[in-house]
């Protein structure tokens, strides 16, 4: 294993978040929320591409058919493989927006809202199948975040930045219980922000204002660190043809002098083994 790190895309991305490797296409997916843009990367090849959307976007994730789910700002849409665009759920809310999400094993998409002004309580994790249906599952939640679920899909792992807490769930039939700390971020290490898991059970976790993204064991030990030159340090995702190379989001939002690679896509070649993501079924 490695903790060198390689700049894959450099960028300006004002809010970079949710890398999610594409296994149909080979294709990493990466997204500037407040740039409400979806960015693709072939590292095969090097092209990239950039699509804007007439709204912020929250998160995109592979549809099992084809064709890409976005975590919208007024709701989940379906981009179809012809580039058509479709509501799934359309649900304004004033001062709201879309934040991470997720696809659980079952093919479910569970997603994260919250407010501009991050106001606690404003924001809420949902469940959303692949008809349009709508489960809110936390409705008490200032910025949803990270979510994952471990190997055999037993246990589901989620962050409310704030709470500078990495909980853990017990999860059956699209349900959760039992909600617990896996680890808490010291003050001086930043904030936990977007997560994934790996083959071995293990969270990687990345520290917004904290430079750096951790891996911590199935019982909460901190085992690694992989430190970067930039602060905001957004989400983190295993791709490439094989699973072993993490890819790191950044961002440059609200900061007055933003380090040169602030806003970039990151990658660490070799980092460990990840889990293949199962795609929207919707």
């Amino acid at each position: 294993m490695t903790t060198s790190y390689e700049v894959a895309v450099r960028a300006e991305a004002e809010l970079g978040e949710g890398p999610t490797w594409d296994g149909a296409t080979g294709r990493l997916l990466w997204i500037d929320i407040l740039g409400s843009r979806l960015h693709t990367y072939d590292p095969a090849t090097g092209r990239r591409s950039v699509r804007r959307t007439e709204q912020h976007l929250g998160a995109v994730k592979p549809r099992a058919g084809g064709g890409l789910v976005l975590n919208l700002r007024d709701g989940i849409g379906l981009l179809d493989p012809d580039g058509g665009f479709r509501w799934l759920h359309h649900e304004p809310v004033p001062g709201r927006r879309a934040n991470d999400a997720a696809v659980a094993p079952d093919g479910a998409l569970w997603t994260g809202t919250m407010r501009y002004d991050e106001a606690p309580g404003g924001g809420t994790l949902s469940r959303v199948t692949g008809d349009g249906s709508v489960d809110v599952v936390l409705d008490d939640v200032a910025v949803s975040n990270g979510t994952g679920w471990s190997p055999d899909g037993r246990l589901m792992y989620y962050i409310d930045s704030p709470t500078r807490r990495v909980d853990v769930f017990d999860h059956a039939d699209g349900r959760i219980t039992g909600r617990r700390t896996l680890a808490e971020i010291e003050e001086s290490a930043g904030f936990p922000d977007g997560l994934t898991v790996d083959a071995e059970g293990c969270v990687w976790v990345a520290l917004w204002q904290g430079s750096a993204v951790r891996r911590y064991t199935p019982d909460g030990e901190l085992d690694r660190v992989i430190e970067l030159p930039v602060p905001l340090v957004t989400a983190c995702a295993f791709g490439g043809a094989d699973l072993s190379d993490l890819y790191i989001t950044t961002a440059r939002a609200g900061l007055t002098e933003p380090p040169a690679l602030a806003g970039s896509l990151f990658v660490v070649p070799g980092a460990g083994k990840g889990l293949a993501h199962t795609p929207f079924a919707g």
